[in-house]
Formats: structure tokens, sequence, C-alpha cells
């Protein structure tokens, strides 16, 4: 599944759109890589997301097309969450 849409269905980034300008910005890594929006995403991946003061490091356990919001949480572990003082 393309990382656009990932985000937007595990409900990490509200709307497909922005989690695509976000991956063209470069402030998406895959596995130490930056990736583009067009990335596919596989379970076990670990991903790094640069928001403006935070920095959330996921690691992937499911891929799904579908997901109900209490389901959610099934999709993805947060490994962890870093605020910086610098904005991104």
């Amino acid at each position: 599944m393309r990382i656009d849409k990932y985000l937007k269905t595990a409900r990490i980034i509200k709307r497909r759109p922005l989690a695509k300008e976000i991956a063209e910005q470069g402030r998406i890594k895959v596995n130490g890589t930056v990736v583009k929006p067009s990335v596919d995403v596989q379970p076990g991946d670990e991903m790094e997301i640069r928001f403006a003061r935070t920095v959330l490091t996921i690691k992937i356990l499911q891929v799904k097309d579908h997901v109900k919001k209490d389901d959610v949480s099934g999709l993805y572990e947060i490994i962890r969450e870093e605020k910086t003082d610098q904005e991104q």
C-alpha cells in the first residue's frame, strides 16, 4: 500500500493530500531512507515522520485497505515520540 494511503488509513495523518505533501517535503523516512508518497510499505517496516515539533517513529504491524476506527491501534506500534525545540 502507498505510504500516503497508509498514513490516512491508520489515522496518523487526517487527510491523504496532507500525507502526500509531507512525504514530498522529505519529512518521512522508511527504514532510514527518505521516501516519496508512492512508496509501498509492508509489515515490519519502521517509519519516521517529522511533524512541526515532533518526530514520531512507528513500526508497521499490518497493512489493510479499510479499518474501523476501533481497530486502528493494531496497524502500528509507536516506538518513540520525540519533542524538538526547533520547528521542522
